[in-house]
């Protein structure tokens, strides 16, 4: 398969007419079930739209080495507490579980699987084109995230490396490293995880960032989240590209990760200049690896809302809140500012406040 292609979003939509409503949410992931919890309680007519097979979204694509105890800022859903699992169960179950109770639980109306291909405007209304028909719509909550974005860099040489290169979303443990020379490049809490968890079984291991990592202490409480909230909420209001959560909140210290500063394991270098066939290069020194793990990150995956041209010049789709300030019957969470476990719960709710008092306007006109 073709790095960052999706199949699924290739299938030509069926032309069946699947009915009119006044709201589509895409995605199931925390933000779309906030949002659909919140349209449930105003009685709004409404469907959520989920290319997974089964509840969990993002979660479920977690690498199956992660276990509980190494997740943080997991925030419960509205209305239903999470209680707490096992340290040693793994997230891609413990979450999708939770996440699969609460749709029952409140008899949230998900249809899945459901991949979208493209939204287009119909004048006053939207169509969401899928490949299993089409739904028409008064307005669109989008809330896809960025699982099925993964972003891969170019460095030059890239394609004659002889070794293998995969991204964490491929990931699956630590085993397939065992006893090979791997160079990890990234800067985020992804990297150092899963840096700390291959290193025992490798060879021999170099992490590489583009820029100095800067290190956190203390919990990861909600008032903090909300200041992260708060540097990322400017750059979308402005039409920019959202940063990295990494960018604002730095990296955890806590035991472990001090523990793999002092082994050598986090001894952060510099990117390299280039990859050759046998590894990587910074000007005349040569690092020799069997495999590149690109720890990347993700991009916001919004190509099926292309056809409504809401690109600002700043490459950034313009957010006031959660509204696109250019169509204020679209509105993004999980995007920007509410690309967490705490801002998708609150967008979720300003969202849904926030589109029927347009959409009851637009009806009353």
């Amino acid at each position: 398969m073709i790095r960052g292609s999706h199949p699924e979003k290739d299938r030509r939509p069926l032309s069946v007419d699947l009915g009119v409503t006044d709201v589509v949410v895409i995605g199931a992931g925390q933000a779309g079930l906030s949002a659909s919890y919140f349209l449930r309680r105003r009685n709004v007519d409404h469907v959520v739209l989920d290319a997974n097979d089964a509840p969990g979204g993002a979660w479920l694509h977690r690498w199956p080495s992660l276990r509980m105890r190494t997740v943080h800022g997991i925030h419960e859903l509205p209305g239903m507490p999470f209680e707490q699992p096992s340290p040693d169960e793994r997230a891609n179950e413990a979450i999708p579980s939770y996440f699969a109770r609460y749709e029952q639980l409140f008899d949230l109306p998900v249809i899945r699987p459901v991949n979208v291909t493209q939204v287009v405007d119909d004048g006053a209304l939207l169509k969401v084109e899928t490949t299993d028909g089409v739904w028409t719509t008064r307005g669109l909550i989008n809330a896809t995230g960025t699982w099925r974005r993964p972003f891969w860099p170019y460095y030059p040489g890239q394609e004659t490396f002889r070794g293998r290169q995969l991204h964490t979303a491929d990931y699956q443990g630590p085993e397939e490293f065992a006893g090979k020379r791997v160079v990890v490049v990234g800067g985020g809490a992804s990297a150092t995880q899963l840096l700390m968890e291959l290193a025992p079984l490798a060879a021999d291991t170099r992490w590489v960032t583009r820029h100095e990592p800067v290190w956190r202490e203390g919990p990861f409480t909600e008032d903090y989240g909300r200041w992260v909230v708060g540097m990322v909420d400017d750059r979308v209001r402005k039409g920019l590209i959202p940063r990295s959560v990494v960018s604002v909140t730095g990296l955890a210290l806590n035991e472990q990760t001090r523990a793999a500063i002092a082994s050598g394991v986090l001894d952060r270098k510099p990117v390299f200049d280039r990859i050759t066939p046998t590894g990587v290069a910074w000007g005349s020194e040569h690092y020799d690896a069997d495999i590149i793990l690109w720890a990347t990150g993700f991009r916001h995956d919004l190509d099926h809302l292309a056809p409504l041209h809401l690109r600002a010049p700043g490459g950034g789709i313009q957010v006031d809140g959660t509204r696109v300030v250019s169509d204020p019957r679209i509105h993004l969470v999980g995007y920007g500012p509410s690309a967490s476990t705490i801002g998708a719960n609150r967008a979720g709710r300003s969202a849904v406040r926030e589109l029927m008092r347009h959409l009851d306007g637009a009806k009353a006109a």
